[in-house]
């Protein structure tokens, strides 16, 4: 007696079949037959000893996939093998589905038992059912063969898989850019003033400069907004070119951090950051914790919106143009294309690797391939720094330029060594799942430049000197801010520093105005109203812009120490231009009539405006000093000068009045210029101690 042993039901494959008899158990189905089942006289083994021989196994692909409701393109191919490793013909092999979607209805094999060949296979055909997800397909050969059982996996796709792909990827994208972008302005809002000071720092060292760069990048999530600044701070002059190539070196380090975060697989837990950061934000009253919640909270989006880019990229392991598309990536010259472009549009390298890391994760993407991406990914980079240079001077385009040939160096280096440092990691990580080789691969690359960089940044700059040629000689160009650059206004603290900057230009103008005035009076010079009144316009300008540029600064996520800052800045700056008012107006109008008419003043009379105008010349210079370090103690003298010097002018308005009793004919003829002159400069130290006046307020109010 033969006994067969089968999953499920085999209505209707038994036909022509004699002396069967059935016994059902369950979905099992048990075949007690007198005789060999038809095909099968030559290959049957009838011993219990050949029976354990025999074996099952999958055949070409161990998946599937396809859309809902139709039939694999590819069939479900088996062999069944003796112990020899030869076909075993003639064999029932069983399919059944043992696993499907809730709503995967209508799916069927067919045929569910089929007989392998001369060669020892045997096939059957998969149609998926109506909802996607998973199916899980048995393939048995009778009980008792130790390996008598595969599973076929197959993947159902919705008709509109390609929407949902598109949508779920750029969603996810979008989530993922969010969160890096909300974690970046959380991190910069923490640290203040500080990454003003962070920068200020930079010096000729260059291993500090390095660890600037890798710090401030680090904070702010993007070596590429890290090399925007330098370009605008070297434009400003606030920097100078040669000491931003170690910060462009650490800045490239900095990004690895960002990556090797990334590559942790903590997207469970993406959500219980995003209610950690929302209720640390929501809850505390401190600035400190709002800015880290709201960090955390950035950090949580980021790593939901990879989940959900990784669950629309699910459909593409199957997908032959799209695996044929990786295996091409594997080409190095064309990863690094690929690289460069995608990074160079979305101005982000560290978002790029985050979608690499997304591939990596769900096998779509090898090392091979994913070396050449990330020296593409750095090519790409300086792209920004490059765009943003070319309205910039000459020192600020070495910046940019320098940037650019560190990445292409990287290229030139590793481009043509991409397999054999895959090799190399994973000789050195061999059990760090690909996500993290990718991080590596990337810090590897970096951490070498650096290394081999650092040590000639002196004759690096030297090349960049001989590139960026001198232009020629132009005429005078016009008046526009030197400070202010749109590049930094979502970074607002260094915005604001900027903003301070060219404050404190507009200041020193002022001065210049102020040092002036008193020479049409004293030698009737009227050319130095004309540089006045030119003085005045640009003053007016610096004004718009300055208010411009804070209007959008402000428009930003700005915790409240730098919206008191902005005030701060709005109350100085008006203050600076009602001084100018008052030079370029009421004084200069003055001083026309003045030398119309030509009148002298008394010789005391002349001394005493002379000092008088000399002492609130201090008071304005204090007024940028106060204002530039925060000087409160400065601010408190000032105070105190300014009561000094109220005294004092009314000292010399009775001490005029002295000498017009006394008949002196220069002071009764400038009685009227002589007092606007001493009510208008007084007026100029109020205006100045208004400067300091509110420093020492905003300060006790943060005490």
């Amino acid at each position: 007696m033969y006994i067969w042993y089968f999953p499920g039901s085999l209505d209707g494959q038994l036909e022509g079949i004699p002396q069967v008899t059935r016994l059902f158990v369950n979905t099992i189905l048990i075949l007690f037959s007198l005789v060999p089942l038809p095909g099968r006289d030559t290959a049957l083994i009838q011993s219990q000893e050949a029976r354990n021989e025999l074996r099952i196994r999958l055949h070409g692909e161990a998946e599937g996939s396809g859309l809902c409701g139709t039939q694999l393109q590819s069939p479900i191919l088996v062999r069944v093998s003796a112990r020899s490793g030869g076909p075993a013909a003639g064999i029932p092999v069983a399919f059944a589905i043992i696993s499907q979607p809730e709503s995967g209805t209508g799916a069927s094999i067919n045929p569910p038992l089929a007989r392998t060949d001369s060669a020892g296979f045997a096939l059957t055909r998969l149609t998926l059912g109506s909802g996607p997800g998973s199916y899980r397909v048995s393939c048995r050969i009778e009980e008792g063969f130790p390996d008598n059982e595969v599973i076929f996996h197959a993947k159902a796709r919705s008709r509109n898989w390609v929407y949902m792909l598109v949508i779920g990827l750029l969603g996810g994208l979008g989530l993922f850019l969010f969160g890096m972008h909300t974690m970046s302005e959380g991190m910069q809002q923490s640290a203040g003033a500080r990454l003003r000071s962070i920068l200020n720092q930079v010096t000729r060292n260059r291993i500090v400069g390095a660890g600037i760069g890798t710090l401030v990048t680090t904070i702010i999530q993007s070596s590429s907004a890290t090399s925007v600044m330098l370009v605008s701070f070297v434009n400003a002059g606030l920097l100078k070119f040669r000491q931003t190539i170690p910060v462009l070196l650490g800045a490239a380090i900095g990004t690895t951090i960002t990556a090797q975060i990334i590559a942790f697989k903590i997207t469970e837990y993406s959500l219980l950051l995003i209610a950690a950061g929302f209720f640390m934000q929501a809850l505390s009253k401190k600035e400190q914790v709002k800015s880290t919640g709201s960090a955390l909270f950035g950090f949580g989006v980021l790593f939901f919106g990879m989940d959900i880019m990784s669950d629309a990229m699910a459909p593409l392991q199957e997908w032959e143009p799209f695996i044929d598309l990786l295996l091409r990536l594997e080409n190095p010259l064309v990863g690094i294309l690929i690289g460069a472009i995608f990074t160079a549009l979305i101005q982000s390298s560290s978002a790029f690797i985050g979608i690499m890391i997304v591939l990596a994760s769900q096998g779509l993407l090898t090392l091979d391939a994913s070396i050449p991406l990330l020296l593409g990914s750095n090519l790409g980079t300086p792209v920004t720094a490059l765009l943003s240079s070319l309205r910039a001077n000459r020192e600020a385009r070495k910046v940019a330029l320098s940037f650019f040939i560190i990445k292409l160096l990287s290229v030139l280096i590793f481009g043509a060594w991409t397999i054999q440092l895959g090799r190399l990691l994973l000789q050195f990580t061999p059990e760090a799942p690909l996500p993290r080789l990718i991080a590596n691969a990337h810090t590897f690359i970096n951490l070498a430049m650096m290394l081999l960089l650092l040590p000639v940044t002196a004759t690096l700059a030297k090349l960049v000197d001989r590139l960026v040629k001198q232009p020629k000689e132009k005429a005078e160009a016009p008046f526009v801010p030197l400070y202010l650059d749109e590049n930094t206004i979502s970074t607002p603290s260094l915005a604001l520093s900027l903003a301070k900057q060219e404050i404190i230009r507009m200041g020193e103008i002022v001065n210049t105005m102020f040092s002036l005035i008193l020479h049409p009076f004293t030698d009737k010079d009227p050319s130095t109203l004309d540089a006045i009144y030119t003085h005045e316009k640009e003053v007016n300008f610096l004004r718009d812009a300055i208010k411009d540029y804070l209007l959008k600064v402000s428009q930003e996520s700005i915790d409240s120490k730098r919206v008191n800052e902005s005030f701060l800045m709005l109350y100085t700056l008006n203050e600076y231009e009602k001084i100018a008012d008052i030079i370029s107006g009421s004084l200069a109008n003055r001083a026309e009539k003045w030398m119309a008419l030509g009148y002298d003043f008394s010789v005391r009379g002349r001394k005493e405006l002379e000092e008088y105008h000399e002492e609130i010349g201090k008071q304005l210079s204090n007024s940028l000093v106060v204002f530039e370090e925060t000087n409160l103690q400065r601010a408190a003298q000032m105070k105190s000068k300014h009561k000094e010097y109220r005294n004092l002018s009314k000292e010399l308005e009775k001490q005029h009045y002295d000498r017009i009793l006394e008949g002196m004919k220069e002071s009764i003829e400038s009685s009227e210029t002589h007092l606007e002159i001493l009510t208008l400069l007084s007026t100029i130290d109020s205006h100045a101690t208004n400067i300091a006046r509110i420093a020492l307020d905003w300060d006790q109010k943060a005490t």
